[in-house]
């Protein structure tokens, strides 16, 4: 159920809808008398395909309630934008309308997106609301900073639809990881041969992105050393951007201290040239010979360590899965090996992947990826506790 308060930032509650539509949920919606002062329910009608709430008296509902009967089929109700006023009302347990009733006499989770002025975001009576609603298990979401309508830049401004639509799918994911400090590392790296030209391995970074995305909803901290790649940070990820393989060893020797699972995922260059020109090298019709030396193996030297963490490696073959992956789950030590036939999810949106452990081999279903890195959490999360 997504509630609609009175702000401008309730023009974004019509994409909310549209996104939550297409994700696969069914949605209600109910607008405030103010809400209406900025978008119709003609507009989320059109995009729910149901009819719109806003009357407390609405004789519609099952018995003339509508307080009680809509609340009771929803999974959970999401405010957004949730005003001052509303979020006032909630602290207080009033209930003068429709949605501030819904939220009082609901069985379900309530999610508020806050939306307003920055002025007003910063005032000692909101810092209470806002404390009070927490200690009252109202969860929030944001608010984000930035530009607001009013022309002031500040905190204040409602998240963005895509990202309310991940911190809703986050709230519903079991909390498998809670409480873990997780290390990943993700995408490619570039080892330079000159200032404008390098080696690198073919890597879009989406499982590494996808797995700190769904180790963040299973309830870890999650740091994110990533590759020289063109995707948008998962929400509530720390992310650290590497070029090289040596930068990256670097960075995860340094974040390793009290992580609890460290997961590679990256396809890090096995070689870089031995020495790296300082000028653009330039063509003169004759072939160009490159000496290579060996990059570290940072999963090996990770795992090795005797204090080291949980470790999930990742193979990428393009034959003899079954026989590279586990070889290089014994020779490295690791517990966990997720393999994959790079002709099957390379670059792609979907993966199909064959988790290798103690205990043999477990085909995961072909999915998207952050289907199947969902997957790999509830694979790992049991072998993680019982380290």
């Amino acid at each position: 159920m997504l509630g609609v308060t009175g702000g401008v930032a309730a023009y974004k509650a019509a994409e909310l809808v549209r996104l939550l539509v297409k994700g696969g949920a069914d949605v209600d919606v109910v607008l405030t008398a103010a809400g209406t002062r900025f978008v119709g329910p003609a507009t989320f009608q059109a995009l729910t395909g149901g009819p719109v709430w806003s009357d407390l008296w609405d004789a519609r509902a099952p018995g003339g309630m509508a307080h009680i009967a809509l609340s009771r089929s929803a999974d959970a109700i999401l405010v957004a934008p949730a005003s001052a006023d509303f979020l006032a009302k909630l602290v207080h347990g009033l209930a003068d309308d429709l949605l501030s009733t819904l939220c009082l006499a609901r069985e379900c989770p309530l999610l508020v997106a806050p939306a307003m002025n920055r002025q007003m975001w910063e005032q000692a009576p909101m810092r209470r609301n806002v404390r009070q609603l927490a200690d009252d298990g109202v969860v929030l979401l944001g608010p984000g900073a930035g530009l607001q309508a009013c022309g002031e830049i500040g905190p204040g401004r409602m998240l963005e639809p895509e990202d309310l639509c991940e911190e809703l799918a986050a709230f519903f994911q079991p909390k498998l990881l809670a409480g873990r400090r997780v290390l990943l590392t993700a995408g490619p790296t570039f080892e330079a041969i000159d200032p404008v030209r390098g080696l690198s391995n073919a890597s879009s970074g989406k499982m590494g992105f996808a797995l700190a995305r769904a180790c963040r909803e299973a309830g870890a901290a999650v740091t994110l050393v990533a590759g020289p790649v063109a995707l948008a940070t998962p929400r509530g990820v720390l992310r650290i951007d590497i070029q090289s393989a040596a930068q990256m060893r670097e960075a995860v020797l340094r974040e390793l201290p009290g992580r609890d699972l460290f997961i590679g995922v990256a396809a890090v260059a096995d070689y870089r040239p031995a020495r790296a020109q300082a000028d653009k090298i330039k063509k003169n019709g004759n072939a160009l010979t490159l000496e290579l030396t060996q990059n570290p193996d940072i999963l090996a030297e990770v795992a090795a360590l005797p204090d080291a963490p949980f470790c999930v490696g990742f193979a990428a073959e393009s034959r003899n899965l079954a026989e590279y992956a586990e070889g290089k789950r014994l020779s490295k030590k690791l517990p966990l090996v997720v393999g994959n036939l790079v002709q099957d999810g390379l670059g792609g949106d979907a993966n199909s992947v064959i988790l290798f452990d103690a205990d043999g081999s477990h085909p995961l279903p072909t999915g998207a990826k952050l289907d199947v890195a969902r997957a790999i959490v509830a694979h790992l999360a049991p072998m993680l506790d019982h380290r």
